[in-house]
C-alpha cells in the first residue's frame, strides 16, 4: 500500500502511542508501587500481582484482537479496544480495595491489548520487506518516548496527588487514542480479510507448527519475561534496596528509557544492509553478558553506580531485539498478520506477568530473585535463537 508523506507521518504517531498503550499502562505508576501497597495494606508480592493482572489482561487480550482484526478490520476492535480502556482506567482510579482494582487492572489491560496487536499488523499492512523492518524501528523509536516519559511524569504526579492521579490521565490518554481511531482510515481490505473469526482462530495451531515462527515466539516469551521482571521489581530494588525517592527513581528509570530510545534507531540505520537475523544475534548476546554482571553485582552488594551501568547494558538491546525479531517473524505472513502479531504479543506479555510476583517472593529488600530471573530469561532465549531461528538462516547466508 503507497501512503503519502502525510498519511505515513499520522500513523507512525498513531501506531507508536497505540504500542506505547503497554508502558503507558504500567511505566506511569511505577513510582507509587509502594504508596500503592501502603494504602490498600497489602504485600510487595501483593502490589506486584497489581502489574501481573495488567501483563496478563494485554496477553489474552492479543490473542482476541489480533483473530479479529484479521476478520473485521483493523478499525473496529480498536474503537471498542479504547472505549473499554478509558471505562477501565476511570474505575481504577475510583477503586477503594485491591480485588477490584485488579479487576480494573485485567481489564485495562485486556482492552490496551487492541492497540499492540492491531497497530503491528497495521504496520504489516502498509510495508513489506525491509521498508517493514524501518517501520518497526520508528514505532520502536516512538515507543521508546513512553518509557522515559512515563514514571518521570507519574512521579511528579505524586508530588501533587496520590496514584489515583495517574489513573485519571490514564482516562485522558483512552479519549485522544478513540478520537484518533475515527481518524484513523482503515488498511485492511475486505477482500483480504479472513472469511471467519473461526478461521482466523484455526491460524495459530498453524503458526504454531512452523518452528521458525514458533522461535520467535519463544524467543519473546523468555527476553521480556526478564524484561517484565526488572520492570516489576526495579521500583523495590531502587527504592528499597538502594533508598532512592520515587522521583529520582523515575529520573533513573528515564534514564534507561533513554537507552531504549536511542538503541531504536539501529535497525532504521542498518536496514537493508546488515541481516535482521545479525542484529537479533548481537541483541542477545549483550543482555546475557550483562545480567551475569548483574546478579554477581547483587549477590556481592556492589554500589548503586555498578548496578545502573550494568542494568543499562543489560536492558537497552531490547529496542534492536524487538524490531528485528518482529520483521522476521511477520515477513513470513499476509493476511495472517493480525493472528500472528497475536501470537507473539501473547507470548511476550504472558510470562512477564507470571514473573513479577515473583520477583517479590523474597520480599521487598533484596534485588536477587530480579536477577536470577533477567539471567534464566536471557540464557533460554539465547538458546532457542540457536536452535530454532538462526538455522533458518543458514541457506541465506550461502546464497549471499
Amino acid at each position: 500500500m503507497r501512503l503519502s508523506p502525510k498519511q505515513k507521518l499520522f500513523l507512525t504517531v498513531f501506531l507508536g502511542i497505540m504500542t506505547a498503550m503497554a508502558p503507558l499502562s504500567t511505566d506511569m505508576y511505577l513510582p507509587a508501587l509502594p504508596e500503592l501497597g501502603g494504602n490498600f495494606g497489602i504485600s510487595a508480592s501483593l502490589t506486584q500481582l497489581t502489574l501481573t493482572m495488567t501483563m496478563l489482561g494485554m496477553a489474552f487480550g492479543q490473542i482476541f484482537m489480533g483473530p479479529l482484526s484479521d476478520r473485521f478490520g483493523r478499525k473496529q476492535p480498536l474503537l471498542v479496544g479504547m472505549i473499554v480502556f478509558t471505562a477501565a482506567s476511570a474505575g481504577a482510579c475510583l477503586s477503594e480495595n485491591i480485588t477490584s482494582f485488579l479487576v480494573f487492572r485485567f481489564l485495562q489491560g485486556f482492552s490496551g491489548a487492541s492497540g499492540i496487536v492491531i497497530a503491528r499488523a497495521i504496520a504489516r499492512d502498509v510495508a513489506e520487506g525491509p521498508e517493514l523492518t524501518r517501520f518497526f524501528a520508528i514505532l520502536m523509536l516512538v515507543n521508546g518516548l513512553a518509557p522515559i516519559a512515563a514514571p518521570v511524569i507519574g512521579g511528579q504526579i505524586l508530588r501533587f496527588t496520590s496514584w489515583r492521579g495517574i489513573f485519571a490521565l490514564l482516562v485522558i490518554v483512552g479519549i485522544a487514542q478513540f478520537v484518533s481511531t475515527v481518524i484513523y482510515r482503515e488498511t485492511l481490505k475486505k477482500e483480504e480479510r479472513q472469511q471467519s473469526i473461526a478461521k482466523s482462530f484455526a491460524k495459530f495451531p498453524q503458526l504454531l507448527r512452523d518452528r521458525y515462527f514458533l522461535g520467535h515466539c519463544l524467543l519473546q516469551l523468555f527476553f521480556f519475561g526478564s524484561f517484565f521482571s526488572y520492570i516489576g521489581g526495579s521500583s523495590f530494588v531502587f527504592q528499597n534496596v538502594y533508598h532512592v525517592s520515587a522521583q529520582t527513581y523515575s529520573l533513573i528509570f528515564g534514564g534507561i528509557g533513554i537507552g531504549l530510545l536511542v538503541a531504536g534507531t539501529v535497525p532504521a540505520r542498518f536496514a537493508g544492509r546488515v541481516p535482521d537475523e545479525k542484529l537479533l544475534s548481537v541483541s542477545l548476546r549483550i543482555p546475557l553478558a550483562g545480567a551475569v554482571l548483574l546478579l554477581a553485582g547483587f549477590l556481592l552488594h556492589a554500589p548503586l553506580l555498578y548496578t545502573l551501568l550494568v542494568l543499562f547494558v543489560t536492558i537497552v538491546p531490547l529496542s534492536v531485539m524487538g524490531t528485528a525479531s518482529f520483521s522476521l517473524a511477520l515477513s513470513r505472513q499476509g493476511k495472517s498478520a493480525g493472528s500472528a502479531s497475536a501470537l507473539l504479543g501473547f507470548s511476550q506479555m504472558i510470562l512477564g506477568g507470571v514473573m513479577m510476583p515473583v520477583v517479590g517472593i523474597a520480599g521487598d529488600h533484596t534485588a536477587v530473585p530480579m536477577g536470577i530471573i533477567m539471567l534464566t530469561g536471557y540464557l533460554l532465549a539465547n538458546i532457542v535463537f540457536r536452535k530454532l531461528i538462526a538455522p533458518a538462516h543458514v541457506g541465506e547466508k550461502r546464497r549471499r
